[in-house]
């Protein structure tokens, strides 16, 4: 691949970084203010949040983890993410609270290290 398209990919995956952390705060913040405060629930919990995120996600995911397999030919960082979104799909699935913040959670971190584990193998 050409320096061009691996700087592509490079920013991609660090894109992808940085949504899997805001995807976890959003997580973590959704249920810490509905659970405590009682705010919130109704701007945090929109499922049209969680819609447009997986979608965001499987986009960057597809492109960066992608791309990068093509580039070093290691599947493990494309297992890791396709693993971490399907899990933030059935996160999408379950009913709102802890059980779709663990399911979440889980997807975005192994996304997240799927995107950084890319980024290893392809410099």
């Amino acid at each position: 691949m050409s320096t061009i398209a691996t700087m592509i990919r490079g920013r991609i995956d660090r894109i992808g970084v940085l949504l899997s952390a805001l995807c976890m705060v959003h997580c973590v913040s959704s249920v810490v203010l509905v659970a405590l405060l009682g705010v919130g629930g109704g701007v945090l919990m929109n499922p049209r949040i969680h819609e447009i995120g997986l979608a965001a996600a499987l986009v960057i995911g597809a492109l960066g983890l992608g791309m990068g397999m093509l580039r070093h030919g290691k599947r493990g960082p494309l297992a890791l993410g396709g693993f971490g979104l399907a899990l933030m799909g059935m996160g999408l699935l379950a009913p709102h609270g802890l059980a779709e913040a663990a399911l979440t959670i889980a997807g975005v971190t192994l996304l997240a290290t799927g995107h950084i584990a890319n980024l290893r193998h392809g410099d």
